[in-house]
């Protein structure tokens, strides 16, 4: 049972499905940043879904948005370029220029004021606000967005490539279905994995702190929105259809790329956390890539080490442009595609994430003190200020490992052996080998201060890495802090 099987049939049958796909940062604000830009959130800035950590801030506006893959492909590529759906959290915001305020890079612009909605929204018309009320056949967003592309499609002109760039809020929250979807999937729940309602022990705190078992309303909680997503995702599927069906009608079906993959995952009860994300988790950072197009032979699956910094460099390298001229962290996926034999590839890639808290205590959970936020009813807490944490995740042909360290005061280390331990739940710092735990915390340093080609250098497990032990910080504290200070930077 799947939500999505006519994109199943329409792109993953008719093209290449990367098994290993991950985001630097899963959040959306930051994710999203990343997919623009090609960048690690520390070369973007944005740490969050608010102004203040960046997202869709003027700083923003000034200094990234010039820069993104969409405005490089209509000035220097000649694109039209086209965009509908959630933008960034922030978009709208009156403190960053309204809805008026139009990106560089897109001829036209239909963008979702703020954070996700299904109805009762308001949309950016190339800069003018236009309001949506709750009629489901003219408002519901899901179905908005694909009648606004299909008049793209028929419209546009002839004489120019294209890029279409359609953003659906579904499956967020608040999982409104459409009223034809509202009953379906009445049997499905949320998946029982091995680390499903388990306590996390090994780990830092702020997944120890979680209540297991889970209370019943909790399990219930979490299993309805999982269905509701669901729900949500079949309007998305049609969306996929309609597309696909009017590109062929067009006659351009063959000649088009197309890309689908999503800003983060989600956990609904993995270590008895209810359901949300910005842990540093496969269940919260691997995403789904699915790609079909000139070139890409059918059915095909990639192992792989991919990540959605890449998304930007591979349309820009499919445009022609050239990528030296970029800043971009991410590499061009477009051998791959190909079935170039002979690629030489990453092996590792870098999650970072600025944790979040409320300065007070929450007024809900008193006994949990200043510094958490996004807490559920029965106190388990989500986020907080100390969830600070960067990992290097690497998939190499002898390791399937993730190295993680908290900008705590512990300076908590977490490191996995995916290879024996699949689902995350023996934390093996104490036991791995001491040269492995030294070569990845300087590899994760490496990675942190990196920028542009210096992303893409050899990683731990490749035959081209250099290992100077003398370059090694004795002091783990003032490598924490400074990860946190430099994520603040320009800020």
């Amino acid at each position: 049972q799947t939500p999505l099987k006519k994109t199943n049939a329409l792109i993953a049958q008719m093209g290449i499905t990367f098994l290993n796909a991950y985001v630097p940062s899963a959040l959306c604000c930051p994710s999203r940043a990343s997919i623009l830009t090609g960048k690690y959130p520390h070369n973007h800035h944005v740490v969050n879904n608010t102004l203040e950590g960046n997202c869709s801030s003027k700083l923003w506006q000034k200094i990234q948005e010039p820069h993104t893959f969409p405005a490089l492909l209509r000035t220097m590529c000649g694109y039209q370029t086209f965009f509908a759906g959630k933008y960034l959290n922030e978009y709208g915001a009156e403190d960053a220029g309204g809805v008026g305020h139009v990106p560089p890079g897109w001829s036209f612009w239909y963008a979702l004021e703020k954070n996700s909605k299904y109805y009762n929204y308001t949309l950016s018309v190339n800069g003018k606000a236009r309001k949506h009320g709750e009629n489901y056949s003219v408002d519901y967003l899901t179905d908005v967005l694909a009648n606004m592309s299909l008049d793209f499609l028929e419209y546009k002109s002839n004489f120019e490539p294209f890029f279409m760039m359609i953003s659906t809020p579904a499956p967020h929250s608040p999982w409104t279905a459409a009223p034809q979807y509202a009953n379906s999937f009445q049997n499905v729940s949320a998946p029982r994995n091995s680390n499903f309602n388990i306590h996390g022990k090994n780990k830092h705190w702020l997944i120890r702190q979680a209540k297991t078992p889970m209370t019943n309303s909790s399990i219930q909680f979490l299993d309805d929105a999982y269905r509701k997503r669901w729900q949500t995702l079949l309007s998305v599927d049609d969306l996929i259809e309609k597309l696909v069906k009017k590109l062929e009608l067009n006659g351009e079906l063959d000649n088009t790329y197309i890309f689908y993959t999503s800003d983060n995952g989600y956990h609904t009860g993995n270590f008895s956390l209810p359901i949300d994300k910005r842990q540093l988790y496969e269940f919260d950072i691997k995403v789904p890539l699915l790609v079909r197009g000139p070139g890409i032979k059918p059915n095909q699956t990639s192992k792989m080490l991919v990540a959605n910094i890449d998304l930007g460099p591979t349309i820009l390298d499919i445009a022609g442009y050239d990528l030296n001229k970029t800043q971009m962290d991410g590499m061009s996926l477009l051998p791959l595609l190909r079935g170039d034999k002979n690629v030489t590839w990453r092996s590792d890639f870098l999650v970072e994430y600025q944790g979040e808290g409320y300065n007070g205590s929450d007024p809900t959970c008193p006994g949990l003190g200043p510094g958490v936020t996004h807490c559920f009813p029965d106190c388990v807490c989500e986020d907080s200020y100390n969830n600070t944490y960067a990992c290097v995740r690497t998939l190499s042909t002898s390791w399937d490992l993730q190295y993680c360290e908290f900008d705590d005061r512990e300076v908590f280390v977490e490191v996995y052996n995916l290879t024996a331990d699949p689902h995350q739940i023996n934390n093996i710092a104490k036991t791995i080998d001491q040269e492995i735990l030294e070569k990845m915390n300087y590899r994760l340093m490496m990675l942190q201060s990196c920028s542009g080609a210096t992303c893409r250098t050899p990683g731990v497990f490749d035959p081209g890495y250099r290992f100077d032990p003398r370059l090694m910080f004795s002091n783990h504290g003032v490598r924490a802090r400074r990860f946190s200070a430099q994520s603040l930077q320009g800020i």
